[in-house]
C-alpha cells in the first residue's frame, strides 16, 4: 500500500470507529468518509462504502460471489482489478454488478456515484422485521429469472437499416452500383446504424455474450480491405456492427465486455476508412468518433491510438494538414512505449502534414524534422509484431512505409531520394490499385519538380489510364487535379495536358478495390 493510500485509510478508519461509537448506519458513515477523504485523495462514493465497512477489496468479491451462488448463477469474472478499476473511476459497472454491489453495501446506485436506476427495480435497503430479508432475496431471484429468459427485442430502425444496406450489398455483387446508391437512404442507413451504436455505448455501456466467428469476420474484413470494393465491404461491415449493437442492447456477461467493445470500435474504425476512400469526410469522422467510444471501453492503448491514427487521415486526406499533426501527436502518445501499428504509423502521418505545410519548400528544419518522424516510423516498424506487419487495416505494412515515405520525401522536394523510395514501394504492390497510382502521380510530380513537366504529363496520364473509370474516387482525383494545377502553372502549352485532362475527368464510380491508407 502506497503512503497516499495508507492515510486515506488511516482517516477512512478513524471516521468510520467514531460514527459506529455514535451509532451511525454504514450509509452515514460511508457519506462521512467521501466528503474527508474525496478533496485529498478522489475517493470515489463507491470506495468510501467498502471504507465504511472496513472491509477489503477481496471481501467484496466474496460476497459478490456468494450473491452469485445464492441465485444459483456461475460464478462472476469480477476480480480485485475490476473493483478497483471501478473505485478508481476507470470503468463502471454494468448492470448486473451494479445490482449486486448495491446489494452487498445495501444502498441505491446512487449512493455508489451512479445516476441510473438498478435494474431490479425496487430498493436494496433491508427493511426491518422478520424474514424480510428472505423475501428481499426471493424477489431479487425472481428479477434476475425474468432478465435472463426475456428475448433480444430487434429495433425496427435496424431492420429498416440492414434491409437497405442488403439490398445495396445485392446490387453491388450484381455490378451495378453506382454513385447514387451512396445518397439518400444508403447514407442514411450508414448514419443511423453509426449513430445507434453511439447512443448505446453511452448510455447503457453494457457487457455481450461475444460469438468467436464475429471477432473472426472482424479480422476478415481487414484482409479484405485492399481487394474487395468498398461500397460492398462497407455493408458487410456495418451489418456486422449492426450485430454487435444489438447484442450490446441486453445485459451480457461482464468479462466478454471488452471483446464486444474491441469489435465495436475495429468495426467503426474500419467504416471510418471506407468512407475516406469513398470521399465522405463527414461520415468518416462520425465513425472514427463512435470507434473512440468504444475503444475507450476497452483500456487498450494500442487499438485507442490505432483508432487516432486511422482518424489523421480525414483531415490529411481533405486538406487541414496542422489538425492531422495534432491527431498523429496524440496517437503517439496514447500509444506511449507500447509496441504497436500506431507507433509507425503516427509519425508518418506526422511526417506527411509536416511535408504538407511546408508547401513545396525545402525547409531545412522542416525537412529535419519530417526525416526523424520518418526515422522514428521505421524503428517502430522493427519493433512490431509480425502478424501486425502484414495487416494492412489493422496494422502496418511495409510496402505502406515505403509509399508514404516517397510520398512524403516528394512533397519536401527531396526528388532523388523519393524516386528511390517510390520505385522500391511500386514493387511490393501488386493488388492494391489505389496506392499504386497514388505512388505514380507522386513519381509524375518528382519529374515536374525537376523541370520535366512533359514527362510529369506522360507518367500522370498513364497512371490514370491503368485504372478503370469505377476507380477514379476523390483519394485520387484530388492529387491529380492538383498536379494538373501545377504543371498549368508551370507551363499550360505542355504536350499532351489535354489528354491528363480528359483522363482526369473520366465518369466517375464508387466500385473500387482497396484504399488509401
Amino acid at each position: 500500500m502506497s503512503g497516499r493510500q495508507h492515510r486515506e485509510t488511516e482517516i477512512a478508519r478513524r471516521i468510520r470507529a467514531k460514527g459506529l461509537a455514535a451509532g451511525r448506519t454504514s450509509a452515514q458513515i460511508a457519506d462521512e468518509i467521501h466528503e474527508a477523504c474525496t478533496g485529498q485523495f478522489g475517493t470515489s462514493r463507491i470506495k468510501a462504502h467498502r471504507l465504511a465497512y472496513g472491509i477489503a477489496l477481496a471481501d467484496v468479491i466474496e460476497q459478490v460471489r456468494a450473491l452469485f451462488e445464492r441465485d444459483s448463477k456461475a460464478s462472476p469474472g469480477i476480480g480485485e482489478t475490476l473493483l478497483s478499476a471501478y473505485e478508481s473511476g476507470l470503468k463502471r459497472p454494468g448492470p448486473e454488478y451494479l445490482h449486486y454491489l448495491c446489494a452487498v453495501y445495501r444502498v441505491e446506485p446512487g449512493a455508489l456515484g451512479y445516476d441510473s436506476p438498478c435494474i431490479c427495480g425496487h430498493g436494496h435497503k433491508t427493511p426491518g422485521g422478520p424474514g424480510a430479508e428472505a423475501k428481499d432475496r426471493a424477489a431479487n431471484q425472481a428479477i434476475d429469472r425474468e432478465l435472463l429468459i426475456q428475448p433480444m427485442e430487434t429495433d425496427p430502425e435496424d431492420e429498416e437499416d440492414e434491409n437497405i444496406l442488403r439490398r445495396t450489398l445485392l446490387n453491388s455483387l450484381q455490378a451495378d452500383a453506382n454513385l447514387a446508391d451512396l445518397e439518400g437512404p444508403v447514407l442514411g442507413a450508414c448514419e443511423g446504424i453509426r449513430r445507434r451504436m453511439d447512443e448505446t455505448l453511452v448510455s447503457a455501456t453494457v457487457s455481450a455474450a461475444m460469438l468467436d466467428q464475429w471477432e473472426e469476420a472482424t479480422i476478415s474484413f481487414g484482409r479484405q480491405y485492399t481487394t474487395t470494393a468498398p461500397l460492398r465491404l462497407l455493408c458487410d461491415v456495418l451489418l456486422e456492427l449492426s450485430a454487435v449493437r444489438t447484442a450490446m442492447a441486453r445485459r451480457q456477461p461482464i468479462d466478454l465486455q471488452e471483446r464486444l467493445c474491441r469489435m465495436a470500435a475495429q468495426l467503426s474504425g474500419l467504416s471510418g476508412m471506407i468512407m475516406i476512400n469513398l470521399g465522405d469526410h463527414r461520415l468518416a469522422r462520425s465513425f472514427f468518433r463512435t470507434g473512440r467510444t468504444a475503444a475507450d471501453e476497452t483500456g487498450d492503448r494500442a487499438l485507442r491510438a490505432w483508432i487516432a491514427a486511422r482518424e489523421s487521415l480525414v483531415p490529411l486526406y481533405f486538406g487541414d494538414a496542422r489538425e492531422a499533426l495534432s491527431l498523429a501527436k496524440k496517437s503517439r502518445d496514447m500509444a506511449g512505449s507500447t509496441p504497436c501499428a500506431a507507433q509507425a504509423m503516427a509519425p508518418v502521418v506526422e511526417a506527411r502534414a509536416l511535408a504538407m505545410m511546408s508547401n513545396g519548400e525545402s525547409k531545412k528544419e522542416i525537412v529535419d524534422q519530417a526525416k526523424r518522424a520518418l526515422a522514428r516510423a521505421r524503428n517502430a516498424f522493427a519493433h512490431m509484431r509480425p502478424e501486425d506487419q502484414e495487416d494492412v487495416a489493422f496494422g502496418y505494412t511495409e510496402k505502406q512505409l515505403y509509399f508514404y515515405q516517397g510520398d512524403v520525401l516528394t512533397k519536401l522536394g527531396q526528388t532523388i531520394e523519393a524516386e528511390v523510395v517510390l520505385d522500391q514501394a511500386l514493387e511490393k504492390y501488386e493488388d492494391h490499385i489505389l496506392d499504386q497510382t497514388l505512388i505514380r502521380l507522386d513519381q509524375a510530380q518528382c519529374r515536374l519538380i525537376d523541370d520535366d513537366a512533359e514527362e510529369a504529363v506522360a507518367i500522370a496520364t498513364r497512371a490514370l489510364n491503368m485504372v478503370g473509370d469505377e476507380y477514379l474516387t476523390d483519394l485520387i482525383l484530388r492529387p491529380g487535379l492538383q498536379l494538373e494545377k501545377l504543371i498549368l502553372a508551370r507551363d499550360p502549352s505542355v504536350p499532351g495536358l489535354d489528354k491528363l485532362s480528359a483522363a482526369l475527368r473520366r465518369p466517375r464510380q464508387p466500385e473500387l478495390k482497396g484504399g488509401g491508407g
